[in-house]
């Protein structure tokens, strides 16, 4: 995993610098804060924020599926939720299986590319209950590889060993 302290934050609230003190009020279950209603829904329900990549070229963000292709068990599953995948979300662009490991990936996996929020916000709470045994690398697509392989990877399952290595030497960087 990339060290976070070698990448620079901005402010989450840079563009809120200025904005009113939020209500203190709770809701009715004592725990949660009542949000005053702006009647405008956040751009991120449209477009995912920048620097994440907005086109059908690669999408948004990629999900790998991760099987160990020694398991028959792993190997019928990771099938099977292929299938499944290519049948209930046909918008999606979804790659073939890989049986041996592929680029900086160190197992069989397949990929599949989520283009839009609306995408996202379906198909990975989706994922999260469907993978069963498998474990899922999801990271968006930025300008910056190596980082959103590493620093900004999400980790459905257990966290596979991802090749960083081969990946700086894919993408022609030093150590």
């Amino acid at each position: 995993m990339a060290d976070p302290s070698t990448y620079n934050y901005p402010s989450p609230l840079a563009g809120y610098e200025n904005a009113p003190p939020l209500p203190v009020t709770f809701n009715p279950d004592g725990k949660s804060f009542q949000n005053e209603r702006t009647g405008k829904l956040s751009a991120a329900y449209e477009r995912f924020p920048e620097p994440i990549e907005n086109g059908q070229t690669s999408g948004g963000f990629d999900a790998h599926v991760y099987f160990y292709r020694n398991n028959p068990e792993q190997v019928q599953f990771a099938k099977e939720l292929w299938e499944r995948i290519r049948r209930e979300f046909p918008e999606l662009r979804i790659y073939k299986i890989f049986d041996e490991p592929v680029g900086p990936h160190t197992l069989a996996m397949f990929e599949v590319d989520i283009l839009t929020p609306v995408h996202f916000g379906a198909f990975v709470p989706w994922l999260v209950i469907n993978r069963g045994p498998l474990s899922v690398l999801l990271h968006p697509n930025t300008d910056d590889t190596l980082r959103d392989h590493t620093q900004r990877a999400t980790w459905l399952g257990k966290e596979v060993p991802i090749d960083i290595g081969l990946l700086r030497k894919l993408l022609g960087k030093a150590k």
